[in-house]
């Protein structure tokens, strides 16, 4: 599948606005960002860089913030058609939003995030 990077921003962005609010609104101090593909070759569609809410002290004043990576390239290479893609890019935030709360899969599924 092919997509500007500009088309798949917004189709990340426009995922991200249609997850539930009690997802999202915990969110503090994270930035959600668009890349081609990780540096270290990899495939992964996503990852979440930071200290998760589980294991933090004091937290945010003056901090960088957290981020949440989607790879553009990984998902085009996954999905055939746009109802795929936006699934996948759905299942990716997912996933690294709850890295951000410290939830594993498992739990994720519990609360029917994933």
């Amino acid at each position: 599948m092919e997509m500007s990077a500009d088309a798949f921003e917004q189709l990340v962005s426009d995922e991200l606005d249609l997850l539930p609010d009690e997802m999202v609104d915990g969110l503090d101090n994270v930035v959600f960002v668009v890349e081609d593909e990780p540096e270290d070759g990899s495939d992964l569609f996503g990852v979440y860089e930071g200290v998760a809410a589980t294991e933090r002290g004091q937290y945010g004043f003056g901090e960088l913030p957290d981020r949440i990576v989607v790879f553009r390239k990984q998902h085009l290479e996954e999905c055939d058609t746009v109802e795929e893609l936006r699934d996948e890019v759905h299942t990716t935030l997912v996933h690294e939003i709850g890295h951000f709360y410290g939830i594993d899969d498992a739990r994720l599924h519990e609360l029917g995030w994933a």
